[in-house]
């Protein structure tokens, strides 16, 4: 976008903020003398004023209402109101019912269009209006985020949680976002939300933000949304080289040698941070990839590889079940062998344990499934359902403090080979197809890969991650 246009944009954006504070303010004299003290119950009695109002004033003074009462409940107070919204905002099942009798009846465009109406939660349509507020958009998105918590103990929120991802998926579909290089020049204010929302590799100081945006070899890029222009919804962290790294540890010293880009052959995607939990399951990632090394391989024509640098988040939780399982087993003594602080830092204990490791490292990608098919790895479920293919296991890739505790200090190499990730993709999503290089499975022990059919595990609930790669 050319700065006219990023000009144009900003002045239409002007217009309409000042078109939404004048219905403000007008809606705002027909609420004057409430005394600003809500409960659930008063916000879902504003909430069915809304859904009845045919005003345009009142209908965005109501929203901006519901909105700001919710931000002043207490956790009890949004939790019950989250519960109003349930079963009272459903379908009615007799119109229901009703209108898909006349559609079997007689295919007209008004008997599908009933069966349409009576289909959609009232719910839908209060969510709709409740973005009617200035700011709707990002208060909703924290709406969601309160609610998301809720849902183990209150499986009837699910239909709530249901109508929240199907309007957020359309509201932040691809064709709305907008890519931005993040680098030093970038606004404070946002270059802040970077630091805050680094999930993988955190970011500690300015310094360190610096070695990330700055130099010539390093790239930064993030989706915004237009009612969301200075809060990234994700962000992609990109190091440029020779070679594949290895390591984290390399790629992030403060010592290395800076690469001119025309020199580099590699882009290494080596942290993806979600930013908003309110937009969980709302996918962004895969467009990100994709949409970045198109345009890296654009600017810089002699980039030939794409990779991850990623970690392994639930790698040591596996290796812990196995050790349960079988006392005496790999697992049990590769979890002797880690079991001492620094361990990594013995050649013999640590060169005892790398084939040992490595070998539940691979076996625990290519075998461990969810009862759907899927890697229990989250990443690797992320990546392979992008089309990557697992190239690489990387021996204390992350010896970091988390990098020890979640994955025994194991990284992995996704490769995205730009002509092959729509193949890849369809045989996952249709097979579950995991493509893996040959050096990865050679790793497995001859007698796991013989098994007749891969490890099952039971379902977890999924807790709160913001790490996707």
């Amino acid at each position: 976008m050319t700065t006219i246009e990023q000009r144009g944009e900003t002045k239409r954006m002007s217009m309409l903020q000042d078109m939404l504070s004048a219905l403000v303010s007008r809606g705002a004299r027909l609420m004057e003398g409430r005394d600003g003290t809500y409960s659930a119950e008063s916000l879902e009695a504003l909430c069915q004023a809304l859904l009845s109002s045919r005003g345009e004033a009142s209908g965005v003074a109501l929203a901006s209402e519901i909105l700001r009462g919710f931000d002043t409940l207490d956790e009890e107070g949004r939790k019950a109101f989250l519960i109003l919204l349930g079963e009272p905002y459903d379908p009615d099942p007799e119109r229901v019912a009703r209108a898909a009798a006349a559609y079997r009846e007689n295919h007209t465009n008004e008997a599908l269009a009933e069966l349409i109406a009576a289909s959609e939660p009232p719910r839908q349509e209060l969510l709709r209006r409740l973005n009617l507020a200035p700011g709707g958009t990002p208060a909703l998105v924290h709406m969601r985020e309160a609610l998301l918590p809720l849902l183990a103990d209150n499986p009837a929120l699910a239909r709530v949680d249901a109508d929240f991802g199907r309007l957020f998926s359309s509201w932040f579909n691809r064709g709305f976002l907008v890519l931005r290089h993040i680098d030093w020049e970038t606004p404070a204010h946002i270059l802040e939300k970077i630091i805050e929302y680094e999930a993988v590799h955190a970011i500690h100081t300015w310094d360190e933000l610096r070695r990330r945006v700055q130099p010539a070899d390093r790239r930064c890029f993030a989706f915004f949304h237009p009612s969301m222009p200075d809060d990234p919804l994700i962000f992609v962290e990109v190091a440029l080289s020779r070679e594949i790294p290895n390591s984290i540890q390399t790629l992030l010293s403060e010592e290395r040698e800076v690469l001119s880009p025309d020199k580099a052959t590699t882009a290494t995607f080596y942290s993806i941070s979600n930013c908003q939990t309110g937009l969980r399951g709302v996918s962004f990632g895969n467009f990100l990839i994709k949409q970045v090394a198109e345009d890296l391989a654009h600017e810089i024509p002699g980039l030939k590889t794409f990779v991850t640098l990623s970690p392994a988040p639930g790698l040591t939780r596996w290796i812990q079940a196995q050790a349960e399982k079988d006392p005496d087993g790999r697992a049990a003594q590769a979890l002797a062998l880690t079991a001492t602080e620094g361990w990594h830092r013995d050649e013999d204990v640590a060169g005892k344990a790398e084939p040992l490791i490595k070998g539940l490292a691979a076996e625990y990608y290519l075998n461990a499934k969810r009862p759907d098919g899927q890697p229990i790895d989250p990443v690797a479920r992320f990546h392979l359902g992008n089309g990557a293919m697992l190239r690489q296991i990387d021996w204390l890739g992350d010896t970091s403090s988390k990098g020890l505790a979640q994955s025994a200090g194991v990284m992995v190499n996704y490769l995205y080979d730009l002509g092959e990730v729509e193949a890849n993709h369809e045989a996952y999503a249709t097979r579950r197809e995991v493509k893996a290089a040959r050096s990865v499975r050679s790793l497995v022990p001859s007698t796991e890969r013989k098994a007749k059919k891969p490890e099952i595990e039971k379902p977890e609930i999924e807790k709160k991650d913001k790490d996707t790669a």
